[in-house]
């Protein structure tokens, strides 16, 4: 009898715990992060980005109706998507993530950086440098790929948003590229045939009040480090760093957190990670970096692909100079 009792409880538990992560994952909830800045100029008190990452293709209900309203129902003066839109660089699978982007209503100043789940944004045909067609209907529809820098001009004061992997090269490491093979896909190579390439990519810092990198892999201390000390880098004095990938290890353990995340540089390959660079805000001699968890799930693991403990979420981010 006590072993009927024992087998019905599990069932329940098995059955609760699937309807909780088929609820949980189609919930989308918006996290507020301030970013405290003691030289911002007037003009950029209260600046705020929505950053959107990791889709990977899902849909939050009818055409993306759910997410659409969410986004819409946010003040901000930026959105950024850091990557990861599809679930490969093979999928043509574009509709979740072109449904979204066609019905968001401000997009004034709309930016994209790929993820490792995204086709290439160039590729070579006939010896011809030509754009992906995803990032062209992309573009059509009113998001910027974002190439090296973008500029954003409030009052008397200028925010520059950059790709964080080209603003980081320096004019040695140029020149190493310049003199390397063509691959077929978005080679450093192939970044610096594009037209305007070279001009935008050094920055020049001293017209800049606040600057901002995007990048889809979060940057870690060791290769921080590493790049400080690679005279191919220039590491530049950014404000913010935002990123994505990890998803918050995807799947959490309560009251521990996340026992995985897809990162080469840590120990382990990232199995049991640094709590505090999993995701939300650190700082790393002097970079604050701020790691979403994205919306979406990987499908490494096909039978795998949901969250656990770990609740989709967009992402506003609000500089201030006030503690």
């Amino acid at each position: 009898m006590k072993r009927v009792k024992r087998k019905k409880m599990i069932l329940l538990l098995f059955v609760f715990l699937i309807v909780f992560i088929a609820i949980d994952n189609n919930r989308i909830k918006i996290v507020h992060e301030e970013i405290i800045a003691e030289t911002l100029t007037k003009d950029l008190e209260g600046f705020t980005v929505l950053q959107v990452t990791d889709l990977h293709e899902k849909e939050f209900g009818h055409n993306q109706k759910r997410l659409i309203k969410k986004i819409n129902s946010i003040e901000y003066d930026v959105i950024v998507f850091t990557g990861d839109m599809l679930n490969s660089k093979s999928s043509s699978n574009y509709a979740p993530y072109y449904k979204l982007i066609e019905e968001i209503k401000n997009k004034e100043h709309a930016l994209f950086v790929p993820g490792n789940a995204d086709p290439v944004p160039y590729l070579i045909k006939q010896d011809e440098i030509v754009k992906n067609e995803f990032v062209i209907g992309m573009e059509e529809r009113g998001v910027q790929f974002l190439e090296t820098n973008y500029a954003i001009h409030l009052g008397e004061s200028v925010i520059r948003i950059v790709d964080f992997e080209s603003s980081i090269i320096s004019e040695k490491r140029i020149e190493t590229y310049r003199d390397s093979n063509v691959n077929g896909d978005y080679s450093p190579y192939i970044r610096l045939q594009l037209e305007n390439y070279n001009d935008n990519l050094v920055l020049d810092e001293g017209d800049t009040d606040l600057l901002i990198a995007l990048n889809h892999y979060p940057v870690v201390d060791r290769r921080i480090d590493l790049l400080n000390s690679d005279p191919n880098y220039n590491m530049r004095e950014f404000d913010l760093l935002l990123a994505g990938h990890y998803h918050g290890g995807q799947f959490r353990i309560p009251f521990y957190g996340a026992f995985f995340v897809p990162e080469a540089y840590y120990d382990r390959n990232g199995l049991f990670p640094p709590q505090d660079r999993v995701k939300g805000l650190w700082e790393y001699k002097g970079i604050k970096q701020y790691v979403s968890t994205g919306l979406g799930s990987s499908d490494t693991l096909p039978f795998m692909k949901f969250r656990l403990f770990n609740t989709p979420e967009l992402n506003v981010i609000t500089f201030t100079s006030k503690k």
